[in-house]
């Protein structure tokens, strides 16, 4: 254990003589370097948690926590399947819907599609779409109107607005006196919605269930039920459970099954992201090297008095590793500091900045998400001081024990 001289004399150490004030600048500029890296590494992950966290709700806000089908053909009695999945306490709602692939036409403009039918009273229990209606609503769908919700995205590209009509072509065929033909059907654009990815705006269409039970000759059946869940991280734990509870062969999916290449890829570029900032840290840190190396070859007289006096090579050591630690803790400390600063406002800062400079770093024509989010973790903070201190310690460990190597006669030679 050190004693508090060791604290006095390490500490002090830290401060220039008046004939040499460069290894105190370097100290600051080591002092600098890991602030400013630590500053941006904070600042980098909140930002993706936040770009993750939007990208998770637009694409959930869409998609299903959990799915409840049948293993083949339609899944009949779904209100039975859904009145025993809301009494799970993890389930917030449920809402049947039947899917299938179609065609768009209008005039000379096709696009395929993936329909959708809901239950517009069930279906804000499950999905945010009715949210983001930028035209009409989604209660217009009616059964037996054949009204039709597009993404904003594909109504621009068919060339329609509410109160247009465009025609619907299913995969499959009818035998008409004319022979086997495809089945169409006109809709009438009751709504547009925009929920800001292009995979939904473009190529999904909501319509009644009972359209789509006409449409796709599902009869009294449904595709299956989906489920929204109060914690979307237990989805697989919550499928578990309810494929165990159904004694029907039901298939229980969950979202972790359909989306999970997009996350594992955003969780890959995170983790890059993170160890290629954390190599600018251990650069400034590992400046505390050459600080300390110009500390102890400057002190080499003071050194061999200390160990004259009976200070031992392990408090000799325990004065540089103090310094050094000062230095690192001094650095991580105003780079958390600052990091999460900048992490709780970036959202005021870069329009500020876009507005000062004339700018705009994310074009909304460009890109969907034309914000920068940030979701700062405490998690992520703790980690990065707790890895940057540890690498300024590891930094100090080569000067401190040439320190503690250093022989009382042969320093004080030449003095």
């Amino acid at each position: 254990m050190f004693r508090p001289f060791e604290a006095f004399i390490g500490l002090r150490y830290t401060r220039a003589k008046r004939r040499n004030h460069f290894i105190s600048f370097i100290s600051f500029i080591s002092i600098i370097g890991i602030a400013l890296g630590v500053t941006a590494l904070v600042t980098v992950l909140s930002v993706m948690n936040g770009f993750e966290k939007e990208l998770r709700e637009r694409i959930l806000g869409m998609a299903s926590h959990a799915t409840i089908a049948a293993l083949s053909g339609p899944l009949r009695g779904w209100d039975r399947v859904a009145e025993d999945a809301d009494r799970h306490p993890d389930v917030l709602g449920s809402a049947p819907y039947i899917e299938g692939q179609a065609m768009l036409v209008n005039g000379r403009l096709v696009s395929g599609v993936l329909v959708r039918g809901v239950l517009p009273a069930a279906e804000p229990r499950v999905s945010d779409v009715g949210e983001h209606m930028v035209s009409g609503r989604l209660e217009a769908l009616q059964a037996g109107e054949f009204g039709i919700v597009l993404g904003r995205e594909l109504a621009q590209f068919l060339g329609v607005f509410r109160g247009d009509r465009v025609t619907l072509i299913t995969p499959e065929a009818s035998v008409t006196p004319a022979g086997v033909l495809p089945r169409l059907r006109r809709f009438t654009v009751v709504g547009v919605y925009e929920v800001g990815m292009y995979e939904y705006d473009r190529t999904m269409a909501f319509v009644h269930i009972g359209d789509a039970a006409r449409l796709f000759r599902q009869g009294d059946g449904v595709t299956g039920v989906r489920l929204r869940l109060k914690d979307m991280f237990e989805s697989r734990r919550v499928a578990r459970e309810l494929a165990a509870k159904n004694e029907d062969e039901l298939w229980v999916s969950d979202w972790t099954r359909k989306h999970a290449n997009f996350f594992r890829a955003v969780q890959t570029e995170k983790t890059v992201m993170f160890v290629i900032l954390m190599l600018i840290v251990a650069v400034a840190a590992f400046n505390i090297v050459s600080t300390l190396v110009m500390v102890v070859t400057d002190k080499q007289a003071d050194i061999a008095i200390l160990r004259t006096l009976g200070a031992s090579p392990r408090s000799i050591m325990w004065i540089f590793l103090i310094q050094g630690g000062a230095i690192g803790a001094l650095g991580t400390l105003f780079g958390v500091v600052g990091g999460v600063a900048l992490s709780l406002n970036v959202t005021t800062l870069v329009p500020a900045l876009e507005s000062l400079f004339g700018i705009k770093f994310l074009s909304p024509d460009v890109y969907y998400i034309s914000d920068l989010p940030s979701d700062m973790h405490i998690g992520d903070v703790v980690r990065i001081a707790a890895l940057s201190f540890a690498l300024t310690l590891l930094a100090t460990v080569y000067p401190a024990r040439r320190a503690a190597r250093t022989e009382p006669a042969e320093a004080l030679r030449y003095e």
